[in-house]
């Protein structure tokens, strides 16, 4: 039998040339780390961001179309002062109160990607 150990990466589109967009949105509004593409990856554009163990991977794509249900769900601390923070940029935030025992918000980044942000309240 195969174990997935866990998920090394999440990627997730966006439009041709936006590595800049993706930079003020990820590292500056979520405060991920960019990390440096391989020189054999670099021509493909797109940016790679991180925090911890928590790896985004931009990729840029010619025919973009936005994953606005498909989703990428990050579990946080201090649920509340991100979206504080997140608000604080002009970026809309979109409580759910439908997933029992936890708290969450979503947030469009600026190509229309939906992501999820929750803080369990128990486990």
């Amino acid at each position: 039998m195969i174990l997935i150990k866990q998920i090394d990466h999440i990627q997730l589109a966006a439009p041709i040339g936006s590595e800049e967009t993706a930079r003020s949105f990820y590292r500056d509004v979520l405060s991920l780390e960019e990390v440096e593409k391989p020189d054999s990856l670099k021509q493909n554009g797109g940016v790679w961001f991180s925090n911890g163990s928590v790896h985004i991977h931009i990729g840029v794509e010619q025919s973009f179309v936005p994953a606005k249900k498909a989703h990428p769900a990050f579990e946080v601390s201090e649920l509340e002062a991100l979206a504080d923070h997140i608000r604080s940029k002009g970026i809309s935030v979109l409580t759910d109160d439908r997933l029992p025992r936890a708290n969450r918000f979503y947030v469009n980044d600026p190509f229309g990607n939906r992501l999820e942000f929750l803080e369990w309240l128990e486990k």
